[in-house]
């Protein structure tokens, strides 16, 4: 496949799942080696489990913190970082919580799934940057213990975000995902909208998803050796 040049499309969505992030060292959540695997959810990623013990679950999500902030960004990201200063109208839409792409120093139009680096409450919620500890557990406004701004089993999606990521992705002219698996949904739902509105569809993973099939270009390999390689400015 030849290079593609960004500057030949006006609205460019990347979109990015666990396989992105997988590269650099991140535990992914599903599959082999996931989360899932060695932790049950019940106890450390839904409401109930917060509300009945949010020492525990707040411990477990620092865990997370400090095991990402172990992991650096790699040359995908940064590639894609460099490609969105060059070029604001590309827009990433990603299902990670991580924050690797803002570390590389892109910006994230939307995060499907919330992210390690925000708390909330009822009040709202409120950026936690940096360490791998929260700087506080307790909302200042209503004195109630803050979660994790992550959508966890049970819990609604943002519509908010999600309706961002919508109109974004409705109007793409060049749609790429990259190393998402395509069973998580709703966010994997998002995907054929692209292809209804007639993008060109592209496929960066190392296997097959139950979604390759929605893509007319499918490359395998590693994001980080394919993105700087196959994108240009």
């Amino acid at each position: 496949m030849e290079a593609i040049r960004l500057s030949e499309y006006e609205r460019v969505v990347f979109f990015t799942g666990a396989g992105m992030s997988a590269e650099c060292g991140v535990p992914t959540y599903r599959g082999r080696g996931g989360i899932w695997a060695q932790y049950r959810w019940e106890e450390y990623a839904c409401q109930d489990a917060f509300d009945a013990n949010p020492v525990k679950v707040l411990d477990f999500h620092e865990q997370r913190r400090g095991k990402v902030l172990g992991c650096q960004p790699h040359s995908g990201h940064h590639h894609l970082a460099a490609l969105q200063a060059a070029h604001p109208s590309i827009s990433i839409v990603t299902q990670n919580t991580d924050g690797m792409h803002q570390r590389a120093g892109a910006t994230v139009a939307a995060e499907l799934h919330g992210s390690l680096w925000r708390l909330r409450c009822a009040c709202g919620s409120r950026e936690d940057l940096a360490a791998a500890s929260y700087a506080t557990r307790t909302c200042a406004v209503c004195g109630a213990t803050l979660r994790p701004d992550i959508t966890w089993f049970g819990d609604g999606v943002n519509a908010e975000v999600f309706g961002r990521a919508q109109s974004l992705i409705e109007r793409a002219q060049l749609f790429v995902a990259v190393g998402t698996s395509g069973i998580v949904y709703p966010a994997a739902g998002m995907i054929p909208l692209a292809r209804q509105a007639g993008a060109r569809m592209i496929e960066v993973n190392v296997d097959d998803t139950e979604l390759s099939p929605l893509f007319t270009e499918r490359l395998r390999g590693a994001a980080g050796e394919l993105l700087p390689r196959l994108f240009l400015a």
